[in-house]
């Protein structure tokens, strides 16, 4: 890294901490940012200081947004009685792209993995069981990913909600067991939403 310039090296350094970029891909990343207008430049630099000032967890699906409730949980138009339970946030994003479901959702922020130190006490589990409380829900959907861990998240799940009287699913995989949902096209996802059968 000696040829280049210290606040070069930094801004390469940063690129390289991102998922999924290597050094040629940092690179590449740092010298477009270079090339761009000082104004473009700073709009980019602004936008991601706007976003981790702003964004947060909405009050009720803990989906992320900019106001104290999502769009999402907001819009009265939405079955309120039907709630899908998904790992993360981009996995709300590949769900509204299907224009198919028109319930709610619960982000967990995660999948229960001893291995990794991630315990149900980490997830957004004690969130979701005190909106199942407040609200009259008929039907809990598990869209977790069809993971080792996603199983044992949405079994675990199902053990603490069936008693409660509510119906428990699961989405009909037409997605590669170990795959992840925001990269599933929009018609399998909706295959699998439709064909979602009660966990026993």
């Amino acid at each position: 890294m000696a040829y280049y310039v210290p606040s070069l090296s930094r801004l390469i350094e940063q690129f390289e901490k991102l998922p999924g970029v290597g050094k040629k891909s940092a690179q590449r990343l740092a010298f477009y940012m270079l090339d761009l207008p000082k104004e473009q430049a700073e709009e980019f630099a602004g936008a991601i200081l706007e976003a981790r000032d702003k964004v947060r967890y909405c009050a009720v699906c803990q989906n992320l947004t900019d106001e104290e409730i999502c769009s999402v949980c907001a819009d009265e138009g939405r079955n309120k009685e039907e709630i899908c339970v998904v790992e993360d946030p981009r996995d709300v994003l590949a769900f509204e792209r299907t224009r198919e479901y028109s319930g709610l959702y619960h982000v967990l922020h995660g999948a229960i993995s001893p291995l990794d130190g991630i315990g149900s006490e980490q997830l957004k589990i004690g969130e979701l069981l005190g909106r199942i409380g407040k609200q009259p829900v008929k039907e809990i959907i598990m869209a977790t990913n069809p993971t080792v861990e996603g199983e044992a998240t949405a079994m675990y799940l199902s053990r603490l909600i069936k008693p409660l009287g509510i119906k428990v699913t699961r989405l009909a995989y037409g997605i590669p067991v170990g795959g992840d949902l925001e990269y599933a096209d929009e018609v399998t996802l909706s295959r699998a939403l439709e064909g979602r059968s009660e966990i026993l």
